[in-house]
């Protein structure tokens, strides 16, 4: 079965009507690590689905620095909302952080069958409130938490990403550097240690 299919029956908890009108629009791709997905600034109105692998979703700034804004592994979905409106273009590029399978959808697709159909419209409704949740939690994690905090947060939350991405992609999805993510797992490994060997 198509992922993107299966996730969207997921969030409407039912079968969706005229899936067939859908299935000659959908494109399967699969990226090499590191390859892109697409970059910043472009006209790119779809919405993906990952099959298998990890995207990575980053900012890059003129500095040259380089900052992870979310992971989407396997039965996730992901668009950057201000390419689907229209004229818009993305706010940040995607790209494999190791090989990875998506399946996408244009976004104009979606919002035709919405129009058309209640259990299509539950189905985006949940769409988005899944993602502004995803959102809000990264923003309260970023302003709330200190770097180690976010970083154990992260390995807690995401132990089969943690696995597959390279560190300094973690310390990109954390927000320090690489050196400074290596201190934070210093300063764990030793108090870990020290408990350990506590009386």
């Amino acid at each position: 079965m198509s992922i993107a299919k299966h996730i969207l029956e997921q969030l409407a908890g039912c079968s969706l009507p005229e899936w067939h009108f859908v299935e000659p629009s959908l494109r399967r791709k699969t990226l090499l690590p590191g390859e892109r997905l697409f970059r910043a600034g472009v006209a790119h109105p779809f919405v993906y689905f990952v099959e298998s692998g990890i995207i990575k979703m980053i900012y890059e700034t003129d500095e040259g620095d380089v900052w992870v804004k979310a992971f989407a592994a396997e039965n996730r979905f992901f668009a950057s909302l201000a390419a689907l409106s229209p004229g818009g273009t993305t706010s940040f590029s995607a790209l494999a952080a190791c090989t990875a399978t998506v399946e996408a959808v244009p976004y104009t697709m979606l919002q035709q069958l919405g129009d058309r159909h209640p259990l299509w419209q539950l189905a985006l409704r949940r769409a988005f409130e899944l993602y502004g949740f995803r959102k809000e939690a990264r923003e309260r994690d970023l302003l709330t938490l200190s770097a180690e905090e976010r970083y154990m947060r992260f390995i807690n939350d995401n132990p089969s990403i943690v696995e597959r991405v390279p560190e300094k992609d973690i310390a990109g999805y954390v927000r320090v550097t690489p050196v400074a993510l290596s201190r934070i797992k210093a300063r764990i490994k030793l108090r870990q240690m020290e408990a350990d060997n506590a009386p």
